[in-house]
Protein backbone atom coordinates (compact mmCIF):
# COMPACT_ATOMS: atom_id res chain seq x y z
CA UNK A 1 0.00 0.00 0.00
CA UNK A 2 1.51 3.35 -1.05
CA UNK A 3 1.74 6.42 1.18
CA UNK A 4 -1.30 8.19 -0.31
CA UNK A 5 -3.50 5.17 0.31
CA UNK A 6 -2.20 4.86 3.87
CA UNK A 7 -2.97 8.55 4.40
CA UNK A 8 -6.48 7.91 3.08
CA UNK A 9 -6.82 5.03 5.55
CA UNK A 10 -6.07 7.43 8.40
CA UNK A 11 -8.67 9.88 7.10
CA UNK A 12 -11.22 7.07 7.00
CA UNK A 13 -10.33 6.24 10.61
CA UNK A 14 -11.02 9.85 11.57
CA UNK A 15 -14.39 9.84 9.84
CA UNK A 16 -15.17 6.49 11.47
CA UNK A 17 -14.50 7.84 14.95
CA UNK A 18 -16.60 10.96 14.44
CA UNK A 19 -19.50 8.91 13.13
CA UNK A 20 -19.33 6.32 15.89
CA UNK A 21 -19.36 9.00 18.55
CA UNK A 22 -22.33 10.81 17.03
CA UNK A 23 -24.71 7.86 16.83
CA UNK A 24 -23.51 5.89 19.82
CA UNK A 25 -24.31 8.67 22.30
CA UNK A 26 -27.99 8.96 21.33
CA UNK A 27 -28.65 5.36 22.34
CA UNK A 28 -26.69 5.65 25.59
CA UNK A 29 -28.43 8.77 26.95
CA UNK A 30 -30.96 6.83 29.10
CA UNK A 31 -28.25 4.85 30.90
CA UNK A 32 -26.03 7.92 31.35
CA UNK A 33 -28.92 9.88 32.81
CA UNK A 34 -29.76 7.15 35.29
CA UNK A 35 -26.19 6.50 36.50
CA UNK A 36 -25.17 10.15 36.79
CA UNK A 37 -28.52 11.19 38.33
CA UNK A 38 -28.59 13.93 35.73
CA UNK A 39 -31.13 16.56 34.86
CA UNK A 40 -32.87 15.57 31.64
CA UNK A 41 -32.47 19.04 30.13
CA UNK A 42 -28.67 18.90 30.65
CA UNK A 43 -28.38 15.51 29.01
CA UNK A 44 -29.69 16.82 25.69
CA UNK A 45 -26.58 19.01 25.62
CA UNK A 46 -24.40 15.91 25.55
CA UNK A 47 -25.61 15.62 21.95
CA UNK A 48 -26.04 19.29 21.06
CA UNK A 49 -22.80 20.76 22.43
CA UNK A 50 -20.67 18.38 20.35
CA UNK A 51 -22.44 19.51 17.18
CA UNK A 52 -22.37 23.16 18.22
CA UNK A 53 -18.62 23.22 18.82
CA UNK A 54 -17.93 21.54 15.49
CA UNK A 55 -20.18 23.98 13.62
CA UNK A 56 -18.62 27.10 15.12
CA UNK A 57 -14.93 26.15 15.13
CA UNK A 58 -14.51 24.02 12.00
CA UNK A 59 -13.76 26.84 9.56
CA UNK A 60 -11.31 28.57 11.88
CA UNK A 61 -9.46 25.34 12.55
CA UNK A 62 -9.34 24.67 8.82
CA UNK A 63 -7.87 28.13 8.44
CA UNK A 64 -5.21 27.37 11.05
CA UNK A 65 -4.45 24.26 9.03
CA UNK A 66 -3.93 26.49 5.99
CA UNK A 67 -1.49 28.62 8.01
CA UNK A 68 0.49 26.03 9.97
CA UNK A 69 -0.06 22.84 7.98
CA UNK A 70 -3.13 20.67 7.50
CA UNK A 71 -1.39 17.46 8.48
CA UNK A 72 -0.27 18.94 11.81
CA UNK A 73 -3.75 20.09 12.70
CA UNK A 74 -5.41 16.90 11.53
CA UNK A 75 -3.12 14.77 13.68
CA UNK A 76 -3.47 17.15 16.63
CA UNK A 77 -7.23 16.83 16.22
CA UNK A 78 -6.88 13.06 16.48
CA UNK A 79 -4.95 13.43 19.72
CA UNK A 80 -7.47 15.87 21.22
CA UNK A 81 -10.44 13.75 20.17
CA UNK A 82 -8.88 10.64 21.68
CA UNK A 83 -8.11 12.48 24.93
CA UNK A 84 -11.64 13.89 25.02
CA UNK A 85 -13.05 10.38 24.56
CA UNK A 86 -11.06 9.08 27.51
CA UNK A 87 -12.20 12.01 29.66
CA UNK A 88 -15.85 11.46 28.68
CA UNK A 89 -15.59 7.83 29.72
CA UNK A 90 -14.21 8.86 33.12
CA UNK A 91 -16.74 11.67 33.72
CA UNK A 92 -17.85 11.81 37.39
CA UNK A 93 -21.00 13.86 36.69
CA UNK A 94 -23.20 15.24 33.91
CA UNK A 95 -21.62 18.71 33.83
CA UNK A 96 -18.13 17.31 33.33
CA UNK A 97 -19.43 14.97 30.62
CA UNK A 98 -20.91 17.91 28.70
CA UNK A 99 -17.62 19.83 29.07
CA UNK A 100 -15.54 16.86 27.87
CA UNK A 101 -17.88 16.49 24.90
CA UNK A 102 -16.83 20.02 24.03
CA UNK A 103 -13.19 18.85 24.01
CA UNK A 104 -14.17 15.99 21.74
CA UNK A 105 -15.90 18.48 19.49
CA UNK A 106 -12.71 20.55 19.17
CA UNK A 107 -10.77 17.46 18.08
CA UNK A 108 -13.50 16.39 15.66
CA UNK A 109 -13.63 19.91 14.18
CA UNK A 110 -9.86 19.86 13.59
CA UNK A 111 -10.15 16.55 11.76
CA UNK A 112 -13.22 17.49 9.75
CA UNK A 113 -11.88 20.89 8.73
CA UNK A 114 -8.68 19.50 7.27
CA UNK A 115 -9.62 16.03 5.98
CA UNK A 116 -11.23 17.18 2.73
CA UNK A 117 -8.36 19.54 2.00
CA UNK A 118 -5.80 16.79 2.63
CA UNK A 119 -7.58 14.57 0.09
CA UNK A 120 -7.47 17.46 -2.38
CA UNK A 121 -3.74 17.84 -1.70
CA UNK A 122 -2.96 14.15 -2.15
CA UNK A 123 -5.23 13.11 -5.02
CA UNK A 124 -5.78 14.72 -8.44
CA UNK A 125 -9.32 15.97 -9.20
CA UNK A 126 -10.18 12.94 -11.36
CA UNK A 127 -9.48 10.56 -8.41
CA UNK A 128 -11.00 12.53 -5.56
CA UNK A 129 -14.51 11.13 -5.97
CA UNK A 130 -13.22 7.65 -5.23
CA UNK A 131 -11.26 8.95 -2.22
CA UNK A 132 -14.34 10.71 -0.86
CA UNK A 133 -16.23 7.48 -1.45
CA UNK A 134 -13.92 5.69 0.96
CA UNK A 135 -14.37 8.40 3.58
CA UNK A 136 -18.11 7.91 3.08
CA UNK A 137 -17.52 4.25 3.96
CA UNK A 138 -15.91 5.45 7.19
CA UNK A 139 -18.94 7.57 7.96
CA UNK A 140 -21.54 4.93 7.18
CA UNK A 141 -19.58 2.11 8.81
CA UNK A 142 -19.06 4.32 11.85
CA UNK A 143 -22.74 5.17 12.02
CA UNK A 144 -23.55 1.46 11.76
CA UNK A 145 -21.05 0.54 14.46
CA UNK A 146 -22.31 3.38 16.62
CA UNK A 147 -25.90 2.21 16.38
CA UNK A 148 -25.11 -1.46 16.98
CA UNK A 149 -22.38 -0.94 19.56
CA UNK A 150 -24.36 1.76 21.34
CA UNK A 151 -27.12 -0.66 22.17
CA UNK A 152 -24.83 -3.63 22.83
CA UNK A 153 -22.17 -1.89 24.92
CA UNK A 154 -24.66 0.13 26.94
CA UNK A 155 -26.77 -2.95 27.65
CA UNK A 156 -24.06 -5.50 28.41
CA UNK A 157 -20.88 -3.60 29.36
CA UNK A 158 -21.67 -0.03 30.41
CA UNK A 159 -22.08 3.36 28.80
CA UNK A 160 -18.56 4.57 29.66
CA UNK A 161 -17.12 2.16 27.12
CA UNK A 162 -18.93 3.88 24.26
CA UNK A 163 -16.27 6.57 24.72
CA UNK A 164 -13.37 4.31 25.64
CA UNK A 165 -13.81 2.45 22.34
CA UNK A 166 -12.37 5.50 20.55
CA UNK A 167 -9.10 5.41 22.49
CA UNK A 168 -7.31 2.43 20.86
CA UNK A 169 -8.57 3.44 17.40
CA UNK A 170 -7.33 6.97 17.97
CA UNK A 171 -3.88 5.89 19.15
CA UNK A 172 -3.33 3.61 16.14
CA UNK A 173 -4.60 6.22 13.68
CA UNK A 174 -2.49 8.95 15.25
CA UNK A 175 0.68 6.88 14.84
CA UNK A 176 -0.16 6.22 11.18
CA UNK A 177 -1.14 9.84 10.61
CA UNK A 178 2.12 11.22 11.97
CA UNK A 179 3.99 8.95 9.59
CA UNK A 180 2.00 9.10 6.37
CA UNK A 181 -0.04 12.33 6.24
CA UNK A 182 2.26 14.96 4.78
CA UNK A 183 1.01 18.26 3.38
CA UNK A 184 3.44 21.09 2.83
CA UNK A 185 1.32 23.90 1.38
CA UNK A 186 0.55 26.80 3.74
CA UNK A 187 -0.92 30.24 3.17
CA UNK A 188 -1.23 33.42 5.19
CA UNK A 189 -4.78 34.10 6.39
CA UNK A 190 -6.32 35.83 9.40
CA UNK A 191 -8.69 34.37 11.97
CA UNK A 192 -12.19 35.77 12.35
CA UNK A 193 -12.47 35.84 16.15
CA UNK A 194 -15.34 38.34 16.27
CA UNK A 195 -17.31 36.33 13.73
CA UNK A 196 -16.66 33.11 15.62
CA UNK A 197 -17.93 34.57 18.91
CA UNK A 198 -20.96 36.12 17.20
CA UNK A 199 -21.86 32.83 15.51
CA UNK A 200 -21.44 30.94 18.80
CA UNK A 201 -23.76 33.32 20.65
CA UNK A 202 -26.35 33.27 17.86
CA UNK A 203 -26.47 29.47 17.56
CA UNK A 204 -26.37 28.93 21.34
CA UNK A 205 -29.32 31.27 21.80
CA UNK A 206 -31.40 29.63 19.09
CA UNK A 207 -30.57 26.07 20.12
CA UNK A 208 -31.24 26.77 23.79
CA UNK A 209 -34.59 28.28 22.85
CA UNK A 210 -35.51 25.28 20.70
CA UNK A 211 -34.53 22.79 23.41
CA UNK A 212 -36.51 24.87 25.92
CA UNK A 213 -39.57 24.42 23.69
CA UNK A 214 -39.12 20.66 24.01
CA UNK A 215 -38.98 21.01 27.78
CA UNK A 216 -41.63 23.62 28.50
CA UNK A 217 -43.62 24.23 25.34
CA UNK A 218 -43.83 27.60 23.62
CA UNK A 219 -43.34 30.44 26.09
CA UNK A 220 -41.94 33.96 26.19
CA UNK A 221 -38.40 32.92 27.15
CA UNK A 222 -37.77 30.57 24.23
CA UNK A 223 -39.41 32.92 21.72
CA UNK A 224 -37.14 35.73 22.92
CA UNK A 225 -34.06 33.49 22.77
CA UNK A 226 -34.78 32.27 19.24
CA UNK A 227 -35.59 35.79 18.03
CA UNK A 228 -32.45 37.19 19.64
CA UNK A 229 -30.39 34.42 18.03
CA UNK A 230 -31.80 35.24 14.60
CA UNK A 231 -30.99 38.95 15.04
CA UNK A 232 -27.43 38.12 16.12
CA UNK A 233 -27.13 35.73 13.17
CA UNK A 234 -28.06 38.53 10.79
CA UNK A 235 -25.43 40.68 12.51
CA UNK A 236 -22.95 37.85 11.97
CA UNK A 237 -23.56 37.82 8.22
CA UNK A 238 -23.21 41.64 8.12
CA UNK A 239 -19.87 41.39 9.91
CA UNK A 240 -18.73 38.61 7.58
CA UNK A 241 -19.05 40.90 4.57
CA UNK A 242 -16.42 43.20 6.06
CA UNK A 243 -13.83 40.64 7.19
CA UNK A 244 -10.95 39.75 4.89
CA UNK A 245 -11.05 36.07 5.88
CA UNK A 246 -14.57 35.41 7.24
CA UNK A 247 -15.91 32.18 8.70
CA UNK A 248 -18.50 31.95 5.94
CA UNK A 249 -16.93 33.64 2.94
CA UNK A 250 -19.90 34.96 0.99
CA UNK A 251 -17.53 35.80 -1.86
CA UNK A 252 -16.99 32.08 -2.39
CA UNK A 253 -20.61 31.85 -3.55
CA UNK A 254 -20.06 34.25 -6.45
CA UNK A 255 -19.03 33.29 -9.94
CA UNK A 256 -18.81 29.51 -9.45
CA UNK A 257 -22.21 27.92 -9.79
CA UNK A 258 -21.16 24.30 -9.24
CA UNK A 259 -19.19 25.17 -6.12
CA UNK A 260 -21.95 27.40 -4.70
CA UNK A 261 -24.86 25.06 -5.33
CA UNK A 262 -22.90 22.05 -4.08
CA UNK A 263 -22.25 23.85 -0.77
CA UNK A 264 -25.89 24.88 -0.42
CA UNK A 265 -27.09 21.38 -1.30
CA UNK A 266 -24.83 19.97 1.41
CA UNK A 267 -26.26 22.40 3.97
CA UNK A 268 -29.88 21.65 3.06
CA UNK A 269 -29.30 17.89 2.93
CA UNK A 270 -27.84 17.97 6.45
CA UNK A 271 -30.69 20.16 7.69
CA UNK A 272 -33.35 17.98 6.15
CA UNK A 273 -32.07 14.47 6.77
CA UNK A 274 -29.47 14.03 9.51
CA UNK A 275 -31.94 13.86 12.40
CA UNK A 276 -34.10 11.30 10.60
CA UNK A 277 -32.47 8.37 12.40
CA UNK A 278 -33.02 10.16 15.72
CA UNK A 279 -36.74 10.63 14.98
CA UNK A 280 -37.13 7.00 13.91
CA UNK A 281 -35.42 5.73 17.06
CA UNK A 282 -37.90 7.81 19.10
CA UNK A 283 -40.73 6.19 17.15
CA UNK A 284 -39.40 2.67 17.61
CA UNK A 285 -38.63 3.08 21.32
CA UNK A 286 -41.36 5.43 22.50
CA UNK A 287 -44.29 4.31 20.36
CA UNK A 288 -43.46 0.73 19.35
CA UNK A 289 -41.83 -0.20 22.67
CA UNK A 290 -38.61 -1.67 21.27
CA UNK A 291 -35.41 -1.73 23.30
CA UNK A 292 -32.59 0.61 22.18
CA UNK A 293 -30.67 -2.36 20.79
CA UNK A 294 -33.59 -3.82 18.84
CA UNK A 295 -34.59 -0.37 17.55
CA UNK A 296 -31.09 0.32 16.31
CA UNK A 297 -30.76 -3.01 14.51
CA UNK A 298 -33.60 -2.06 12.17
CA UNK A 299 -31.49 0.82 10.80
CA UNK A 300 -28.35 -1.23 10.19
CA UNK A 301 -29.20 -2.48 6.63
CA UNK A 302 -29.32 1.07 5.29
CA UNK A 303 -25.91 1.97 6.69
CA UNK A 304 -24.36 -1.30 5.51
CA UNK A 305 -25.65 -0.78 1.96
CA UNK A 306 -24.34 2.79 1.94
CA UNK A 307 -20.91 1.58 3.08
CA UNK A 308 -20.72 -0.99 0.29
CA UNK A 309 -21.95 1.27 -2.51
CA UNK A 310 -20.16 4.56 -1.70
CA UNK A 311 -16.78 3.77 -3.36
CA UNK A 312 -18.48 2.86 -6.61
CA UNK A 313 -20.65 5.99 -6.65
CA UNK A 314 -17.51 8.04 -5.98
CA UNK A 315 -15.95 6.60 -9.14
CA UNK A 316 -19.07 7.48 -11.11
CA UNK A 317 -18.82 11.13 -10.03
CA UNK A 318 -15.16 11.15 -11.13
CA UNK A 319 -16.29 10.22 -14.64
CA UNK A 320 -19.54 12.14 -15.14
CA UNK A 321 -19.51 14.85 -12.48
CA UNK A 322 -21.59 15.20 -9.34
CA UNK A 323 -24.93 16.47 -10.60
CA UNK A 324 -26.61 13.20 -11.60
CA UNK A 325 -25.50 10.88 -8.75
CA UNK A 326 -25.93 13.57 -6.06
CA UNK A 327 -29.40 14.55 -7.30
CA UNK A 328 -30.55 10.94 -7.47
CA UNK A 329 -29.19 10.51 -3.95
CA UNK A 330 -31.28 13.38 -2.56
CA UNK A 331 -34.28 12.00 -4.45
CA UNK A 332 -33.88 8.65 -2.71
CA UNK A 333 -33.71 10.39 0.67
CA UNK A 334 -36.96 12.15 -0.20
CA UNK A 335 -38.55 8.78 -0.96
CA UNK A 336 -37.32 7.45 2.38
CA UNK A 337 -38.95 10.35 4.24
CA UNK A 338 -42.19 9.84 2.29
CA UNK A 339 -42.20 6.21 3.43
CA UNK A 340 -41.58 7.28 7.04
CA UNK A 341 -44.64 9.53 6.76
CA UNK A 342 -46.80 6.42 6.27
CA UNK A 343 -45.86 5.02 9.69
CA UNK A 344 -48.70 4.34 12.09
CA UNK A 345 -49.04 2.84 15.57
CA UNK A 346 -48.86 -0.68 14.12
CA UNK A 347 -47.03 -0.42 10.78
CA UNK A 348 -45.00 -3.57 10.00
CA UNK A 349 -41.40 -2.95 11.03
CA UNK A 350 -40.01 -4.07 7.68
CA UNK A 351 -41.26 -0.71 6.34
CA UNK A 352 -38.66 1.00 8.56
CA UNK A 353 -35.97 -1.30 7.16
CA UNK A 354 -37.10 -0.51 3.59
CA UNK A 355 -37.05 3.26 4.13
CA UNK A 356 -33.70 3.12 5.93
CA UNK A 357 -32.18 1.11 3.09
CA UNK A 358 -33.44 3.52 0.43
CA UNK A 359 -32.14 6.47 2.45
CA UNK A 360 -28.78 4.76 2.93
CA UNK A 361 -28.45 4.21 -0.81
CA UNK A 362 -29.27 7.88 -1.32
CA UNK A 363 -26.55 8.91 1.14
CA UNK A 364 -23.99 6.74 -0.65
CA UNK A 365 -24.83 8.52 -3.91
CA UNK A 366 -24.94 12.05 -2.51
CA UNK A 367 -21.98 12.41 -0.16
CA UNK A 368 -19.03 11.24 -2.31
CA UNK A 369 -20.29 13.05 -5.39
CA UNK A 370 -21.16 16.31 -3.65
CA UNK A 371 -17.97 16.46 -1.59
CA UNK A 372 -15.93 15.77 -4.70
CA UNK A 373 -17.74 18.58 -6.55
CA UNK A 374 -16.98 21.05 -3.75
CA UNK A 375 -13.27 20.30 -3.67
CA UNK A 376 -12.83 19.87 -7.45
CA UNK A 377 -14.38 23.29 -8.06
CA UNK A 378 -12.86 25.15 -5.11
CA UNK A 379 -10.58 28.06 -6.02
CA UNK A 380 -6.93 27.01 -6.14
CA UNK A 381 -5.24 27.70 -2.81
CA UNK A 382 -8.63 27.65 -1.05
CA UNK A 383 -8.78 23.92 -0.35
CA UNK A 384 -8.55 24.29 3.43
CA UNK A 385 -11.09 27.10 3.44
CA UNK A 386 -13.43 25.20 1.13
CA UNK A 387 -13.20 22.05 3.24
CA UNK A 388 -13.83 24.01 6.43
CA UNK A 389 -16.69 25.96 4.84
CA UNK A 390 -18.32 22.75 3.62
CA UNK A 391 -18.07 21.17 7.07
CA UNK A 392 -19.32 24.34 8.76
CA UNK A 393 -22.44 24.47 6.59
CA UNK A 394 -23.05 20.73 7.01
CA UNK A 395 -22.63 20.98 10.78
CA UNK A 396 -24.90 24.01 10.96
CA UNK A 397 -27.42 21.87 9.12
CA UNK A 398 -26.92 19.09 11.69
CA UNK A 399 -27.70 21.43 14.59
CA UNK A 400 -30.77 22.82 12.86
CA UNK A 401 -31.87 19.29 11.98
CA UNK A 402 -31.72 18.10 15.59
CA UNK A 403 -33.34 21.23 17.00
CA UNK A 404 -36.19 20.97 14.49
CA UNK A 405 -36.67 17.30 15.33
CA UNK A 406 -36.66 17.88 19.09
CA UNK A 407 -38.80 21.01 19.19
CA UNK A 408 -41.43 20.18 16.58
CA UNK A 409 -41.94 16.53 17.50
CA UNK A 410 -42.29 17.26 21.23
CA UNK A 411 -44.45 20.35 21.16
CA UNK A 412 -47.70 18.33 20.97
CA UNK A 413 -47.12 16.38 24.21
CA UNK A 414 -46.45 17.40 27.82
CA UNK A 415 -42.89 18.09 28.95
CA UNK A 416 -42.46 14.95 31.04
CA UNK A 417 -43.74 12.74 28.21
CA UNK A 418 -41.41 14.30 25.65
CA UNK A 419 -38.35 13.87 27.83
CA UNK A 420 -39.30 10.29 28.69
CA UNK A 421 -39.54 9.44 25.02
CA UNK A 422 -36.31 11.22 24.10
CA UNK A 423 -34.54 9.33 26.86
CA UNK A 424 -36.09 5.99 25.97
CA UNK A 425 -37.63 5.50 29.40
CA UNK A 426 -41.27 5.35 28.46
CA UNK A 427 -43.45 3.38 26.06
CA UNK A 428 -46.35 5.58 25.03
CA UNK A 429 -49.80 4.13 24.52
CA UNK A 430 -53.23 5.32 23.47
CA UNK A 431 -53.92 8.95 22.65
CA UNK A 432 -50.52 10.17 23.84
CA UNK A 433 -48.79 7.83 21.40
CA UNK A 434 -50.99 9.13 18.57
CA UNK A 435 -50.19 12.71 19.54
CA UNK A 436 -46.47 12.07 19.62
CA UNK A 437 -46.65 10.30 16.26
CA UNK A 438 -48.34 13.41 14.90
CA UNK A 439 -45.42 15.45 16.21
CA UNK A 440 -42.89 13.12 14.60
CA UNK A 441 -44.67 13.38 11.27
CA UNK A 442 -44.67 17.18 11.53
CA UNK A 443 -40.87 17.01 11.80
CA UNK A 444 -40.79 14.73 8.76
CA UNK A 445 -42.88 17.20 6.73
CA UNK A 446 -40.37 19.93 7.48
CA UNK A 447 -37.56 17.57 6.42
CA UNK A 448 -39.43 16.85 3.20
CA UNK A 449 -39.62 20.53 2.23
CA UNK A 450 -35.93 21.12 3.00
CA UNK A 451 -34.83 18.06 1.04
CA UNK A 452 -36.92 19.20 -1.91
CA UNK A 453 -34.94 22.45 -1.95
CA UNK A 454 -31.69 20.46 -1.79
CA UNK A 455 -32.89 18.37 -4.75
CA UNK A 456 -33.56 21.47 -6.86
CA UNK A 457 -30.18 23.05 -6.07
CA UNK A 458 -28.37 19.80 -6.79
CA UNK A 459 -30.14 19.40 -10.12
CA UNK A 460 -29.45 22.95 -11.38
CA UNK A 461 -25.84 23.19 -10.16
CA UNK A 462 -24.53 22.80 -13.72
CA UNK A 463 -22.60 20.07 -15.46
CA UNK A 464 -18.96 19.46 -14.61
CA UNK A 465 -16.22 18.38 -16.96
CA UNK A 466 -13.79 16.69 -14.60
CA UNK A 467 -11.17 16.07 -17.23
CA UNK A 468 -10.84 19.80 -17.84
CA UNK A 469 -10.69 20.47 -14.12
CA UNK A 470 -7.94 17.94 -13.78
CA UNK A 471 -5.86 19.52 -16.50
CA UNK A 472 -6.21 22.93 -14.98
CA UNK A 473 -5.12 21.91 -11.53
Amino acid sequence: MNSSNLALLVLVFGTLMSAIDTTIVVLAIPSITEELHADLFIMIWVIILYLLVIAVFTTQLGRLGDIYGRAKFYNLGFAIFTLGSALCGASPNAISLVAFRGIQGIGAAMMQANAGAIIADIFPPNRRGRAYGYTAIGWNAGATLGIVLGGFITTFIGWRYIFYINVPIGIIALILGLRYIKTLETRKVKLDIVGMITLLVALSSMVYGAVDIAGYGIRTLNIVLISLGLVILLTFFWLERKHEFPIIDLRAFKGNRVFTFSLLASFLQSTGYLATAFIIIMYLQGIRGLSPLNASLLLVPGYVLASLVAPFTGRVSDKIGARIPATIGVGLMLIAVLIYLTLSLNTPLYIVILASTIGGLGSSLFFPANNSAIMANAPKGFYGGASGLARTLANLGSIISYTIAISISSIVVPRYVAFEVFLGTSNLIGGVASAFLTGLKAAFYVSLVILALALVLSAIRGKEVRAQVAKGS
